[in-house]
């Protein structure tokens, strides 16, 4: 067995393991409730209390078959280092696909009568028995890895600034998994100014390393001009058991959606389409009027007392109102609490916030670091200027700029934009680069889905929460 693969063999048998007990575990306490609970008293049993033992030998039937549904949807893959509410979004697709399952079977197995109320019952605990024990295992998972246990050695091909930031994210975080050895370089120099990462000379020497230090992961950060070595260095490792990856630059992510499309037997290279059809944009729409009219509704005490605080903190005005840039191009006037001096922008002209900016009130401050300020913005989702979810938007000065010096950065107006955004909860507020943020609402634009939408809300709260970025 390859070294890789006996590092990747304890987290996913562990979650296997974990899984099974989950389910057994839905069903004795799904029998429970129905039959031995207190719930009795709400619906009782009428037709007396089954045998347990049909449950038990129904669950080893069930137990393999949603092991394998779970598997074929590469949820025992090792080091998958997703989000919680990922996991928790998989967990319920899949269950859901499960009780189908079960359901089915159960209609066409005439021998033994199954309660559908214990069917409703274990749809609910299975996910939530099954969310947990995973949660377990990757709290586990992080501190197996933390103490130095079985860590995927990995080398970077590559000096740019994506493979610093790449270098500096693994090692930063070992709960991740992995171990940086060393780097490769293009032209053989050592350009990467980083304490502590050992310079292993030209890419061309990478495959020979390979062989002598069994490494298991190759990172590679080049630009589209390195291509034709990068082929290279492809071709030279073939039959070596390591894993290649590499970051896309630029113009791959501006080609990353091309498809082919055929009319009428001519083929066509459909490099872009229209986000979001007809219907999609409905059930946004209806997302977005549902969702902003109840926070608006359940927010309106603590919008009260937020006016009040801000009216005895500084003089100006309650709501700042400016010109942003929406779907389309088109401008729009976007409203918030206002968090600075009325006069903030008088002498600077427009320019970003940043840290400790001296213009902000004291409640200013407040209100920024958890988003409070934005909870005005509801009215323009509720008048159709925004939408709960999309790419933050900008001003007119920005956007002329950025426009100009950003690749696909004006793709990101083909959706209205967002009270918040999936660059936002992936860490870049504030001042972050706004070339990543532009990766980030591009993917976010191309990808599309009401559940997409879902987990950035449940996301956001997290951020606003926890989060450091915002000022």
């Amino acid at each position: 067995m390859p070294g890789h693969n006996r590092k990747d063999f304890l987290i996913p048998l562990l979650t296997v393991l974990a899984d099974a007990i989950a389910i057994e575990a839905a069903f004795l306490f799904s029998f429970w409730l129905r039959f031995h609970s207190p719930f009795t008293d709400l619906l009782p049993v009428e037709l007396g209390v089954p045998v347990l033992n049909a449950y038990v030998l129904g669950s080893l039937l069930v137990i393999p078959t949603w092991l394998l549904l779970f598997h074929s949807r590469h949820m025992y893959s090792s080091r998958r280092t997703v989000y919680f509410t990922d996991e928790v979004f998989a967990v319920v697709r899949l269950v859901f696909f499960g009780m189908l399952i079960v359901m089915s079977a159960a209609f066409f197995y005439r021998a033994f009568s199954y309660s559908r109320a214990v069917f409703v019952l274990l749809a609910v605990s299975a996910i939530v028995f099954i969310a947990l024990t995973r949660f377990c295992v990757h709290k586990f998972e992080q501190f197996w890895y933390s103490r130095g246990h079985d860590l995927r050695d990995v080398v970077i091909v590559g000096t740019n600034a994506t493979a610093r930031r790449m270098y500096d994210g693994i090692s930063s975080n070992r709960s991740l998994g992995y171990r940086v050895i060393g780097f490769f370089s293009v032209n053989g120099l050592n350009e990467m100014e980083t304490a502590g990462i050992d310079f292993l000379g030209h890419l061309s020497h990478v495959p020979q390393f390979i062989k002598d230090h069994k490494v298991d992961i190759v990172l590679v950060s080049l630009t589209y001009k390195d291509h034709p070595q990068l082929y290279e260095l492809v071709r030279d490792c073939e039959g070596l058991n390591t894993e290649i990856m590499m970051v896309p630059d630029m113009l791959e992510l501006m080609t990353s959606r091309v498809r082919i499309k055929e009319l009428h037997g001519i083929p066509f290279i459909k490099i872009k389409s229209v986000p979001l059809t007809t219907w999609n944009l409905i059930v946004k729409r209806s997302f977005d009027v549902a969702t902003s009219a109840f926070f608006l509704i359940l927010s309106s005490p603590l919008i009260a007392v937020i006016a009040v605080l801000i009216g005895l903190d500084s003089k100006g005005p309650l709501f700042y109102r400016q010109e942003r840039v929406g779907l389309d191009g088109k401008t729009f006037r976007l409203i918030k609490f206002r968090t600075m001096r009325a006069d903030a922008e008088k002498e600077t002209g427009p320019v970003w916030t940043h840290k400790n900016d001296p213009r902000k009130t004291k409640v200013g401050t407040f209100l920024r670091r958890f988003s409070l300020d934005e909870l005005p913005q509801l009215l323009n989702v509720i008048k159709g200027d925004m939408s709960i979810v999309g790419p933050r938007p900008e001003r007119p000065h920005f956007v002329n700029q950025f426009g100009k010096e950003i690749p696909k950065y004006l793709d990101r107006h083909r959706v209205k934009t967002g009270m918040t955004g999936w660059a936002q909860v992936n860490g870049l507020r504030g001042n972050a680069p706004i070339e990543e943020r532009t990766k980030y609402d591009v993917y976010y634009v191309e990808n599309w889905s009401l559940v997409f939408d879902i987990k950035i809300i449940l996301k956001t709260v997290h951020a606003v929460l926890f989060g450091k970025d915002a000022y």
